[in-house]
């Protein structure tokens, strides 16, 4: 079975920085498309930073956080990362990654991590 298991979450105060991991685990084949969504309260989920996949290799980043976030993936590792520095207050929110992921001798599927709460508060 696949799953995607989310750390790196946590307080921290405007202008540090955190770093989020996902790692991948199970039977897998390939992953394609990785990325990170999140989610303020009482607020729709927003595209963070994305890893299009089937072929473009294009990095993709929500205008709010360009120049700050930095996604990354160690394809070894089955492992996305989200770099996060010069965190705002408005940055607070859940944290969510996913990955299109074809599981062996499956079809391609989509995963969710578990989610992990970054608060940025003075």
């Amino acid at each position: 079975q696949v799953q995607l298991v989310e750390s790196g979450g946590g307080l921290v105060q405007p202008g540090g920085s955190l770093r989020l991991s996902c790692a991948a685990s199970g039977s897998i084949f390939s992953i394609g498309a990785m990325g990170w969504y999140r989610q303020a309260p009482g607020k729709q989920s927003d595209l963070v930073a994305l890893f299009p996949g089937g072929g473009d290799s294009i990095v993709k980043y929500e205008d709010s956080v360009k120049g700050r976030f930095t996604i990354s993936r160690d394809n070894a590792k089955n492992t996305l990362y989200l770099q996060m520095n010069s965190l705002k207050p408005e940055d607070t929110a859940v944290y969510y990654c996913y990955a299109v992921i074809r599981p062996n001798g499956g079809n391609w599927e989509v995963h969710w991590g578990q989610g992990t709460q970054v608060t940025v508060s003075a």
